[in-house]
């Protein structure tokens, strides 16, 4: 590995992926970089990431974006949760929110306070807890100074990319229109240029590889290793359409699971994104096409598009002097709205870690460390939804009902069955609260919890459940609807 020091960072491909790129290291780094992004207008995108995640505002806080100019050029909508319908069993819905719920103790987090005033017959759901969750329902929503709503964003993909675009040429990144025709290496295996079909050579010291699925570096090039995980998580392919809104936006995704996979249903400002994301192996692409359009509503706007992936990832996403950003470092799927933020978080420990001074093999090291460590928690997370499951009604549910999971999810299911216990790292990114909402949604109930609250009298307990549902039920009485807000708040011009 040699030791020379980074002054150019070339990104392959476009797409939301480069951009996010493109747009950190051009506002962060670009007095120290230069910044060049090759892309070719002839090569689509996937651009169906619409639905992201509370992180994304840290990201944009970082990068000095106004809420309200990237929410009209997006034509975005706010996001609270998302809507579980038929995951536990057909007939179930719950949502997953952001945001804490109830109130614990020192001692024990609140599912054990909630556990213990259920066994005295005091049977609100977990989720009037929330305030995501009732503002969620009540079709409500506001920001506020004081920060009390947790919430992310549905947005265009394609009009997100074309706004990082712009904001990353404004602050130096260059562009260069382009089809790659090979990429070159050094004797050592560093890549050390594009070629261009043009004839035009991009050379640089460090390769941000953008290219989709293709991995054109990653894996055409570095020949990386891809580990496969649609062992545990089957569905393979996703079919995309958008339709004409028929109703105002709600500030939350639906997934509603079918026989071989589920449907998600995103409204933005103008119109809504629709998919159906299924295993090959039960449903053919035909059968997924007419399931998807069977189940919309309002005029089709587009032509129903496939994709096809495989769920994993790279063995590493730093190889050589080239990171995997995007599809080609690999693919959880669509379920928790990720993608956009691992674009993110990667390119956030590039910046953290950025080897000015020459890539050496520590760094390549501890960066992959820590992001292997982020996804394959995601990974758990995802694989929670389709495993805990009363579902025996197709093939498809029989199967992930009884796969053997990871050990590392194994555990995390035993401890919460057995003792009502739920915890997490400092680096994961789903948080205690979400693992609670998913498990006890879909019908994982603990034998035992803390008894702590049993020291409370019934009249104590009973009354602050009482207070904790009321304070929550008076906030969102006083929120306005949530396309009256977007309305005044950050109405696409078009």
């Amino acid at each position: 590995m040699k030791n020379n020091s980074v002054k150019k960072v070339v990104i392959a491909g476009g797409g939301t992926a480069g951009w996010v790129a493109a747009a950190a290291l051009s506002k962060q780094l670009g007095k120290l970089l230069d910044v060049v992004l090759v892309e070719s207008d002839q090569i689509g995108t996937v651009g169906v990431g619409e639905a992201t995640i509370p992180p994304m505002r840290t990201f944009h806080s970082l990068l000095g974006i106004d809420e309200q100019e990237f929410m009209r050029a997006t034509e975005a909508v706010f996001k609270l949760g998302i809507s579980f319908k038929n995951w536990g069993q057909i007939g179930d819905e719950y949502i997953h929110p952001f945001g804490s719920t109830g109130q614990g103790s020192y001692l024990a987090d609140f599912q054990h306070f909630w556990l213990h005033a259920k066994s005295k017959g005091i049977n609100a759901e977990f989720g009037e807890y929330s305030l995501e969750v009732q503002a969620a329902k009540a079709n409500k929503f506001a920001t506020s100074k004081t920060g009390t709503i947790n919430y992310a964003y549905h947005l265009d993909a394609t009009r997100y990319a074309q706004f990082l675009r712009q904001f990353s040429e404004r602050h130096g990144a260059k562009r260069i229109e382009g089809k790659i025709q090979q990429v070159q290496q050094h004797p050592d295996g560093d890549i050390k240029a594009l070629l261009l079909e043009s004839g035009e050579l991009i050379e640089g010291d460090l390769f941000i590889d953008c290219t989709g699925f293709t991995g054109l570096l990653i894996d055409k090039t570095l020949n990386t290793p891809y580990e496969d995980w649609s062992h545990w998580l089957p569905c393979n392919s996703a079919i995309a359409i958008q339709t004409e809104s028929v109703e105002p936006p709600k500030p939350y995704v639906t997934c509603t699971a079918h026989h071989a996979g589920w449907q998600w249903h995103i409204p933005l400002q103008h119109r809504v994104g629709n998919g159906n994301v299924f295993c090959s192996d039960f449903m053919s692409d035909d059968q997924a096409k007419a399931h998807l359009l069977n189940n919309v509503r309002g005029k089709v706007l587009t032509d129903p598009r496939v994709i096809k992936y495989k769920t994993g990832r790279r063995k590493v996403f730093w190889n050589q002097n080239c990171i995997a950003l995007g599809l080609s470092s690999g693919f959880v799927e669509p379920l928790e709205s990720t993608s956009i933020y691992l674009f993110m978080i990667g390119i956030v420990r590039l910046m953290n870690m950025f080897p000015f001074n020459g890539i050496t093999e520590s760094v390549i090291k501890e960066y992959n460390q820590q992001l292997i460590a982020e996804l394959e928690n995601i990974r758990d997370f995802i694989i929670l939804h389709y495993h805990v499951t009363s579902r025996e009604d197709s093939e498809f549910w029989r199967y992930c009902k009884n796969m053997s999971v990871p050990e590392s999810l194994s555990h995390r299911l035993e401890l919460f069955k057995e003792h009502a216990l739920s915890y997490q790292d400092s680096r994961e990114l789903f948080r205690r609260d979400s693992w609670l909402h998913v498990m006890l949604g879909q019908g994982l109930m603990p034998q035992h919890y803390h008894s702590i609250f049993q020291t409370m009298s019934d009249e104590e307990m009973i009354g602050h459940l009482s207070k904790m549902r009321t304070t929550i039920a008076e906030v969102v009485e006083k929120l306005p609807m949530h396309h009256e807000f977007v309305d005044h708040y950050c109405k696409s011009q078009r």
